[in-house]
C-alpha cells in the first residue's frame, strides 16, 4: 500500500494513495493517528487501518493528489541515520577503498524537503550536489536485531535525494555541517510498504535525472552494506524505533565526481527515481532566507 503525508494548514496528515486520489486516513478511521510517525509509534496496523479506509470511502474522501501541498512522507522523524559510501562503484569515484564499515551520520528534522518543494542552494557555496538514495523507515522497535530478522522490522520504502554541500561536508571529518543545510534532504513523494517490494528494496532500479539528463542510472542490489546488514549493525549500538529513517547511500555519478564537476544552481529540477517507489522532483532556488 501506498501513503503520503500533505499539509492541511500547520498539521501534516497522513493519508492513503489510491491511484491519482488521497484519502486522508484518520478522517476515514480516527483512531489512526493523523501523524505518519505518532501512527507507526502507535503500534498501528497501517496496511489493515489503509484497507478499512479504502472500504469505507466515499467520492466525497478522495482528493486529487495532484496539486496537493506534500510533506516529506515521515514529516518528523525520531532520527534519520544516513549511510556514506554504500556503493562499489561510489567509494571508487570518491578515491577510496570498500570501507570495513559503514560511514555512518544523522541528519536533523530541519534539513528534510518535502517532494514538490523547492530546495535552497546555499548563499554560502557552490557545491551543491544531488545523492539518489532509497529510504527504510522503520516500523517496529528493534535493539539487539539479527541479521535475519531485521527486515521484520521495516514498515516501508521511499525514495530519498541526500543534497550535499560538498566544500562543507570536506571542511571536517564528519560530514554533519554539509548534510544539514535546510531543506536539503528530499523524502517523498510516497511511502511503500514493505510487502509491495522485494525483501529489503533489493533489485530496484535506481536513477536521478538533473534537467532531464541522466547522471545515476544503477540498482540497489550494487549497495555493499544492504538494509537487513545495517539494520543489525545499527541495532548494535542503538534502538531503532517506528517513524526512524535509514538513508542508505547513492550510487556513481554524483557532481562532484564528474569532470568537470556539475553543480545544482538556481532554476535545476532534480528527480530522484526508484522502481515502485515512483519520482521524487525539487526544484532549486535561491537562498533567499534572512
Amino acid at each position: 500500500m501506498k501513503f503520503t503525508s500533505y499539509r492541511s494548514g500547520a498539521e501534516a496528515r497522513l493519508a492513503i494513495v489510491d491511484g491519482d486520489d488521497v484519502l486522508d486516513l484518520n478522517r476515514l478511521v480516527p483512531e489512526v493517528p493523523h501523524d505518519a510517525r505518532m501512527a507507526l509509534l502507535a503500534g498501528v496496523d497501517l496496511v489493515a487501518a489503509g484497507r478499512r479506509a479504502l472500504e469505507a470511502a466515499g467520492p466525497a474522501d478522495r482528493q486529487p493528489l495532484a496539486g496537493l501541498a506534500l510533506a516529506p512522507v515521515i514529516p518528523e522523524p525520531g532520527k534519520t541515520v544516513c549511510l556514506g559510501l554504500n556503493y562499489y562503484d561510489h567509494a571508487a569515484e570518491s578515491g577510496r577503498d570498500k570501507p570495513v564499515y559503514p560511514w555512518f551520520f544523522l541528519r536533523a528534522t530541519t534539513s528534510l524537503l518535502a517532494h514538490g518543494a523547492a530546495s535552497p542552494r546555499p548563499r554560502v557555496s557552490e557545491k551543491f550536489d544531488y545523492e539518489a538514495e532509497l529510504a527504510v523507515v522503520i516500523g517496529k522497535r528493534a535493539r539487539h536485531v539479527k541479521r535475519e530478522d531485521a527486515l521484520d522490522h521495516v514498515f516501508g520504502y521511499a525514495c530519498f535525494n541526500d543534497i550535499s554541500v560538498r566544500d562543507y561536508q570536506k571542511r571536517t571529518p564528519q560530514w554533519t555541517i554539509g548534510k544539514n543545510f535546510d531543506r536539503t534532504g528530499a523524502f517523498g513523494p510516497v511511502l511503500v510498504s514493505a510487502d509491495e517490494l522485494p525483501p529489503g528494496g533489493a533489485g530496484l532500479r535506481i536513477q536521478s535525472r538533473l534537467n532531464g539528463q541522466v547522471m545515476q542510472d544503477a540498482n540497489t542490489r550494487d549497495m555493499i552494506w544492504d538494509v537487513a546488514e545495517t539494520i543489525a549493525l545499527l541495532t548494535e549500538c542503538l534502538t531503532l524505533e517506528p517513524g526512524d529513517v535509514i538513508a542508505m547511500g547513492t550510487p556513481a555519478g554524483v557532481g562532484q565526481s564528474r569532470t568537470p564537476p556539475v553543480w545544482m544552481k538556481a532554476g535545476d529540477t532534480i528527480e530522484v527515481e526508484i522502481d515502485g517507489l515512483g519520482l521524487l522532483s525539487n526544484t532549486i532556488e535561491e537562498d533567499v532566507a534572512p
